[in-house]
Parts: structure tokens; C-alpha cells; sequence
């Protein structure tokens, strides 16, 4: 494993997007295929604990923690950008749009969590992207964030061995992000990654991005002038070189870069609650684990990432 940058952690941190990897197990495991002695359809619960598992057994962490999130859509990026996760409301602004069978397993994943010592949590006001942006800048690194959001690329960090496991594909295929394969993938640095992907835009997160604009051409704008305010700046000078149609498109989107920043930047400031990170190597509660795993048919799921957590490094 990448050494910390102080040399006192050779194993990394663990911090795991929750809803990423339950939503990606909602939908790549059939509810038929998984179901408690009930009828209950546990497919997200039974694929999220083997995406752990498979996580602790691969990656060695001695430290893990998962993030969710407490407010899905902040207020403070609707307020900036009205369309944000827009297309994902269900009833009101802060009711996100989650399957029906998919309601019921998300308490089971977080008792799960309790039983074996994983600490999850969310912060009031933010994204469950936002807890992890914090605690990759403000833990010992390395850390190690496992998602299937792009918008984490922007975490990737060499010097402070901070990695992007990008689950896009499931575990099983995760890609490794270093900052190499960040520039590899999308031709910018991991740091200027939000200033990216807000000029090409995001549907999945109601991001419209500059109309007219892909990803080579905000790849080759953030390589030439950086970040959203100095390409604000250089449209304001005659010879910052813009083509005359390009000059055009990012005019006409002025108001919307200048809202951007903010909305796609994760944030690293939030207020983490004190909570211990370290890995157990046994169940805090191996008698509420079982009653889990026998009620709802986890049985195997759930010895699986048992041995994972009390295997030697």
C-alpha cells in the first residue's frame, strides 16, 4: 500500500460512498435472486455487504467508515443551481425519488453496519460526497474512497495518497484512480476535475453544463486558463485567444460558471462527528449480527465479511 505522507499509516482508510454501492446492488442483483424467508427482497443488502467485504479482504484497510447521505440535495446548491438532482425529486425537494423495494433495506444495511463496529453516518446540510471530501483532507492518509460518482475523481491525491476506488462497474471491476489515470481518462488534473465536469455538465446530477461544449473542449479550456473564475477572467480579455463561436457559448453561460464552482466542488469543511475509524476484527454485537443474518436470510453475506474483517494483514 501507498505509504501516508507522515509514514505513521501503511494501511489506508476506507471511507465508502453508502448509496453509491447500495443503489449499484438494488439494481445489478434480481430481487428474485435474493430474498428473506419472508418474501422480502434483500438484493441491496445481501450485494452491499459483499461489495464490503470484498473491499476489507482486497484493499487491507485498518480503518473504515461510511459515508452517507443526511441531506441528498442540499439547499445551498439548489439555491445556486435550481436544477440540481431536479430530474430525482419524488415529491417534494427533499424526498429523493428511491424504489419502493429499496426503502425497507437501507435501515437493515445501517443495522448491519452497527452489529459489525462499521461507523456510517451523514452531516446535516451535505452530500454523503461531501463527508467523504472531509475526511480524505482532514484523516491520516492513505485513504481510500470507494464510489461509483465521477464527481469523487476530483478527491485523487498523490501526495496525500488519497485514491479514488471507482465502483462504476461493481467492485469487481473498480478502477484504481491515481492521478495518472484521472489525466488518462478525462485529460485534466484531479484538482481541477469540478471545474471540468461543470463545463461538460452532468444530467445524472441536473448539471447542464456550457451548451456546445464536450469533454475535449472543457478538458482543453481548464488546461489552458484553469479553473471556472479564470476562464471568467479571461473571457473579459480580447486576447485570451477564445474562437469567436466558443467565446460566444461561455458568455451566454456566465451566470450559470459562476454558480458552478460551488455546487460541483466537493466540500472538505464539513463538521465530522468524533468517531473511532478502526476496523474491528469481530463483531461489535456478533448476537444482533446473527438475529440479522437469520431474519433476513444474510447468512452467508454476512460470514463473508466477517472473515474479511479477521483476516491477518
Amino acid at each position: 500500500m501507498t505509504a501516508s505522507v507522515t509514514g505513521v499509516n501503511q494501511r489506508p482508510l476506507l471511507a465508502v460512498d453508502a448509496p453509491s454501492l447500495y443503489f449499484r446492488a438494488y439494481f445489478g442483483i434480481p430481487e428474485s435472486a435474493a430474498r428473506a424467508p419472508d418474501g422480502s427482497p434483500v438484493n441491496a443488502v445481501r450485494g452491499f455487504t459483499d461489495m464490503l467485504a470484498t473491499l476489507i479482504r482486497t484493499r487491507r484497510p485498518d480503518r473504515v467508515v461510511c459515508a452517507l447521505d443526511a441531506s441528498w440535495r442540499p439547499e445551498w446548491r439548489v439555491a445556486l443551481i435550481p436544477s440540481y438532482k431536479a430530474h430525482r425529486v419524488a415529491v417534494a425537494p427533499a424526498v429523493e425519488e428511491v424504489p419502493d423495494t429499496l426503502v425497507p433495506q437501507v435501515p437493515i444495511i445501517l443495522e448491519l453496519l452497527a452489529a459489525v463496529g462499521i461507523p456510517a453516518f451523514g452531516v446535516d446540510g451535505y452530500e454523503a460526497d461531501d463527508v467523504l471530501g472531509t475526511l480524505a483532507v482532514t484523516q491520516p492518509g492513505p485513504v481510500e474512497v470507494a464510489s461509483g460518482d465521477r464527481d469523487l475523481f476530483q478527491l485523487v491525491d498523490d501526495a496525500r495518497g488519497t485514491r479514488l476506488l471507482y465502483c462504476g462497474r461493481g467492485v469487481a471491476k473498480l478502477e484504481d484512480a491515481d492521478e495518472a489515470l484521472v489525466r488518462a481518462k478525462y485529460g485534466v488534473a484531479p484538482q481541477r476535475y469540478a471545474d471540468f465536469a461543470a463545463l461538460r455538465g452532468d444530467p445524472s446530477d441536473g448539471l447542464p453544463g456550457v451548451a456546445g461544449v464536450g469533454e475535449k473542449t472543457a478538458a482543453r479550456l481548464v488546461e489552458r486558463y484553469g479553473g471556472l473564475d479564470d476562464i471568467l477572467t479571461a473571457l473579459d480579455d480580447p486576447a485570451a485567444g477564445f474562437a469567436a463561436g466558443l467565446r460566444t457559448k461561455l458568455a451566454a453561460a456566465r451566470d450559470y460558471l459562476r454558480a458552478a464552482g460551488p455546487v460541483v466542488r466537493v466540500a472538505t469543511d464539513v463538521p465530522l462527528p468524533v468517531t473511532a475509524f478502526a476496523l474491528p476484527s469481530a463483531p461489535a454485537d456478533a448476537e444482533a449480527l446473527f438475529a440479522l443474518a437469520e431474519k433476513w436470510n444474510l447468512t452467508g453475506p454476512c460470514q463473508r465479511l466477517v472473515d474479511a474483517m479477521a483476516s491477518p494483514a
